[in-house]
């Protein structure tokens, strides 16, 4: 049976230093999304939306093992996009008017008869809130600048700064969304220990 690490394959996206700021070129990938707004840390929403890509990436990632590909990889981690669409309220802190898409990406081998089979058997064991609104949808941000935070979520502001300032200070100018990557469980590790790649794409 083969094997395959994409996290270890695709490392300068899923690998970054708190101490630099990176440049990658991102290539369009394929993803399980699911949109929402409001604050994630009290709509049930968010949550219901994580849940639903997890066990939909773990169902087929186990269809894919067993069936005729016959390939074992891990499930990539949890990104999310936020913005905002009222001026000031994403870099104010005001979740409450945030939007979001959760999504996690799935290798180049998953296709859309895949998913709608894994989405069929999930929606058969679970009664999830979210799956219907899961999608299989590509997504390409070209470059960006990305670091490493490591703490909660709550202080990540001058980590944003700081990308923000290396991007316009070196001539470039913000674009598209601003980009999380969950690389820690925070179910179990302790919030200062969490580590999140901060990514900015920019022209």
């Amino acid at each position: 049976m083969e094997k395959i690490n994409f996290r270890k394959q695709l490392k300068s996206l899923y690998l970054a230093s708190a101490k630099h700021i990176s440049i990658v070129d991102i290539p369009r990938m394929n993803f399980f999304m699911v949109d929402g707004k409001g604050d994630p840390n009290t709509s049930k929403a968010y949550g219901q939306a994580v849940e639903a890509l997890f066990s939909l990436s773990y169902t087929l990632k186990f269809m894919v093992k067993r069936g005729p590909l016959q390939i074992d990889y891990g499930v990539l981690p949890l990104e999310s996009l936020w913005w905002a669409d009222v001026p000031g309220a994403f870099e104010k802190g005001q979740k409450e008017l945030w939007q979001w898409t959760a999504m996690i990406m799935q290798p180049e081998f998953i296709s859309p008869p895949m998913f709608r089979e894994a989405k069929a058997a999930v929606a058969g064991k679970k009664a999830l809130p979210a799956l219907p609104r899961v999608r299989f949808e590509a997504f390409e941000e070209g470059t960006a600048a990305q670091v490493l935070h490591i703490g909660p979520f709550s202080e990540e502001g001058p980590v944003i700064r700081r990308l923000h300032n290396f991007i316009e200070e070196n001539g470039g100018s913000l674009r598209g969304k601003h980009h999380e990557i969950y690389l820690s469980d925070i179910r179990r590790a302790a919030p200062e220990k969490w580590k999140t790649i901060i990514r900015q794409p920019f022209n």
